[in-house]
C-alpha cells in the first residue's frame, strides 16, 4: 500500500499522540513508579554488600513472611509460575538468604524460611525503605505521601487480585 504524504503526516501525528497516551496513563506511570523504587532500594541494598540480588531475588524477599511460607503461595503472590519462584528460592538459598523446611502440616510441602543473612537483608531493607519515603516525602510533602499512600490503598482495594 501506496501512503500520500498528507496520510504520513497523520500518520505521525497519530503516532506521537498515541506515544504521549503511552507514557502518561496512570498503569504505565504506576510501573515506572515501582521500577524506580525497586531500582532505587536495589542500588542501596548492594551498597550495603547486598550484591548478586536481582530484582527477582527482592521481589520474593517482599513477599516471604517473618515465619516463612510455601512454594505455592509465593509464586501466587509474586504472579509467577511455582518452577520460576523455585529457580528464585534455589538461587537465595545458595546466596545463604533462605533455606527450605518440611511443612509440618503437609509432608509433600516445603516452607521457605529466612536465615540469619535473610533477616540482615530485612533490617537493611526496612531502613531503606525509610530512607525512600523521606526523599518521596521531601518530594510531595508529608501530606503529599500520605494522601498518595491512601489513594494507593484505595486503588489496590479496588482491583482485583487475579486476572479476570
Amino acid at each position: 500500500m501506496v501512503t500520500t504524504p498528507s496520510e504520513q503526516v497523520g500518520d505521525e501525528a497519530e503516532a506521537a499522540a498515541m506515544s504521549q497516551l503511552r507514557s502518561a496513563h496512570i498503569g504505565r506511570l504506576l510501573l515506572d513508579a515501582q521500577r524506580g523504587y525497586s531500582l532505587a532500594a536495589l542500588t542501596e541494598l548492594r551498597q550495603r554488600g547486598h550484591v548478586g540480588l536481582t530484582l527477582a531475588h527482592t521481589n520474593l524477599l517482599a513477599h516471604l513472611d517473618v515465619g516463612g511460607a510455601r512454594m505455592t503461595d509465593l509464586a501466587t503472590r509474586a504472579g509467577v509460575s511455582k518452577q520460576a519462584i523455585g529457580k528464585v528460592v534455589s538461587d537465595l538459598e545458595a546466596k545463604g538468604y533462605v533455606r527450605r523446611e518440611n511443612d509440618v502440616t503437609d509432608k509433600r510441602a516445603s516452607v521457605i524460611t529466612y536465615t540469619d543473612a535473610g533477616w540482615g537483608f530485612l533490617r537493611d531493607a526496612h531502613e531503606i525503605k525509610q530512607r525512600i519515603e523521606a526523599r518521596y516525602e521531601a518530594l510531595l510533602g508529608a501530606d503529599g505521601l500520605a494522601e498518595m499512600r491512601r489513594l494507593l490503598m484505595a486503588l489496590l482495594a479496588g482491583s482485583p487480585t487475579e486476572p479476570g
